[in-house]
């Protein structure tokens, strides 16, 4: 009997090694549950109803792309993998053989493939391989000028590295590497650089400024940089962009009026503008991306969402130059006219290193913004962490905006800013850049299609461990910020919560750690509600209200140990703005 018990043991225990191995060796699923803790470059969501799990809004499921089992690899078309020889014309004889057989994966294996720009098809998964890279020609002659969009305007660029039109089921994937060599495109700042690697690339060769202050690769590039032009010359003719066409640096990843599009895997790296830039699409799933630019690269963006709908942004890190995860949906008038808002966006568990913003939304937003839903996402070093910008002129509507359980810290400037007077500048002033510029104009101008409006954004469950200022609330005297809502939040700043132009704000089960007061200051807006409110150990006052327009704002006497030294009014205030209960 023993010894049966013994066999029986023995086979109970190796049936049960045999269930842990077969489980251990099955495919892992790319998702895991919103509330495990975020670890870089770790699949966050267990499964795709997790993904779902927790939207405030109705949305379709994304489509993806379904491409067929076909297989071709690069080196059957005559591709050398040396980082010298110039591959572009196997990459378009593979991606036709594939096209010819209806459509299958186009493989990239271990090794350095330089190429020109590659055109992708419908039906087609250009899939890099672990130890693939990518390496984008530095010859401007291979990128020609198209007809496109950038910065929300209609203009000429040139062709991105990797692009698409009016495709349908495209996929890039894989763990490999695309560079888009954008040192060879981007002027660069004297400011931005070391006394050494300044002097390594000035001795590199390209130009100067007159001043000397900034390095640029052509003198085609440096003529064409006027504060005129900016980075959409105001041109009509293609000849003219020609002109200047060393200037037009392109984005790396272009797909315009595509459907169901999947990034899945790879790095994206070295744009020589904004790197990823879906416009016009619908069913977009971008996961497990790492995006990387040089934290000084001019508009070196990671992800610009511009007029798409239905798209999930999930188990991405992003380390870019400029805003990191960012929605647009046109700029003014070629905005309103295009018509098309990106709306019913799911993004999910996404680490943000450096960028200009962690999430943002504008500044080219005329076509408006809806049903987003953002959570589990972690901003470390962000000049901003959570975004909104938008001005005079743009017109658009962004609302219906739910944002959850999001970690900050050493944010340098605003870890929250809604600014409706944006003017351009990065949030962290350069050498050569003047706050005045972005000064506030209190005129009142009538409303009309061009007035944007910002509506209906809840915050919730936000933690900031470090920033410049909390929270910035600025509206416009005209449009004012409506309906925008904070609850569940320890905010840890040297500066505290400002509204102004605000109407219907409120903060619920705040804590505001300062080390200079007051911690919150209301100007001009009205009906606000705050309840819960806690704060740091400052100097009289904790609140301040201020300002002739200001009404209906509502605190809690209880939240105060003596309201009378710890809420101050203005001179100007109406008696009967302020009510404590």
């Amino acid at each position: 009997m023993d010894s049966d018990n013994k066999f029986f043991n023995r086979l109970s225990f190796f049936i049960g090694l045999i269930a842990l191995f077969s489980t251990a060796c099955q495919p892992q699923p790319i998702h895991s549950t919103a509330t495990t803790p975020i670890t870089p470059g770790v699949s966050q969501t267990n499964t795709t109803a997790d993904l779902y799990a927790g939207v405030e809004f109705a949305m379709p499921r994304v489509k993806e792309p379904q491409i067929p089992e076909n297989t071709v690899r690069i080196t059957d078309f005559g591709a050398v993998g040396d980082g010298l020889t110039k591959n572009t014309h196997a990459f378009e004889k593979a991606i036709a053989a594939a096209v010819v057989k209806g459509g299958g994966k186009v493989v990239i294996p271990r090794g350095l493939w330089l190429t020109g720009p590659i055109v992708l098809s419908s039906n087609i998964n250009l899939h890099a391989e672990a130890g693939a890279m990518v390496i984008f020609s530095k010859d401007f002659n291979d990128y020609p000028l198209v007809e496109t969009s950038f910065e929300g305007l209609n203009t000429y660029r040139c062709q991105s590295p990797i692009s698409g039109r009016n495709l349908e089921n495209v996929a890039i994937t894989g763990k490999g590497t695309f560079d888009g060599s954008g040192e060879a495109w981007r002027p660069v700042k004297k400011s931005k650089l070391t006394a050494a690697q300044w002097k390594t690339l000035v001795g590199s060769g390209g130009v100067l400024s007159d001043e000397g202050n900034t390095w640029y690769p052509t003198e085609n590039s440096k003529n064409s940089d006027t504060k005129d032009n900016f980075n959409v010359p105001n041109f009509t003719r293609k000849e003219q962009f020609e002109a200047v066409k060393d200037f037009m640096r392109p984005v790396m990843i272009s797909l315009i009026s595509c459907k169901k599009v999947l990034l899945d895997g790879p790095t994206f790296q070295n744009s020589p503008a904004w790197n990823l830039h879906p416009l016009m699409c619908e069913d977009v799933t971008l996961r497990n991306l790492n995006v990387r630019n040089p934290w000084f690269s001019q508009n070196g963006d990671g992800l610009d969402l511009e007029s798409c709908k239905n798209v999930v942004v999930h188990d991405n890190i992003f380390d870019v130059g400029d805003d990191a995860i960012c929605f647009k949906s046109g700029k003014d008038k070629d905005g309103r006219e295009r018509g098309m808002p990106t709306e019913n966006v799911i993004v999910k568990n996404n680490v943000v290193y450096h960028g200009h913003g962690g999430f943002v939304v504008g500044s080219e937003m005329s076509g408006g913004v809806k049903n987003v839903h953002v959570s589990n996402c972690l901003f470390m070093g962000t000049d901003i962490g959570l975004r909104f910008k938008s001005t005079r002129g743009r017109g658009g509507v962004v609302e219906n905006i739910w944002i959850s359980n999001i970690d900050m810290i050493n944010i340098p400037t605003e870890a929250i800013s809604f600014n409706l007077f944006y003017g351009g500048n990065s949030p962290v002033l350069e050498a050569d850049q003047n706050a005045s510029i972005e000064a506030r104009d209190e005129k009142l101008v009538p409303v009309t299609e061009e007035t944007p409006s910002f509506r209906n954004i809840v915050l919730k469950n936000i933690t900031v461990a470090g920033a410049d200022k909390a929270l910035v609330l600025q509206g416009l005297p005209e449009m004012n910020l409506q309906n925008v809502s904070l609850e569940n939040a320890t905010l840890k700043a040297k500066q505290g919560i400002s509204a102004v132009d605000a109407d219907g704000i409120t903060l619920k089960n705040v804590k505001i750690i300062t080390e200079q007061g007051p911690a919150i200051t209301i100007y001009n807006s009205k009906n606000v509600e705050i309840k819960g409110l806690t704060y740091s150990d400052i100097k009289a006052p904790v609140v301040q209200v201020l300002g002739p327009k200001t009404q209906n704002i509502n605190l809690e006497k209880e939240d105060f140990q003596n309201p009378n030294t710890q809420v101050a009014k203005g001179k100007d205030l109406n008696s009967k703005a302020l009510v404590l209960r």
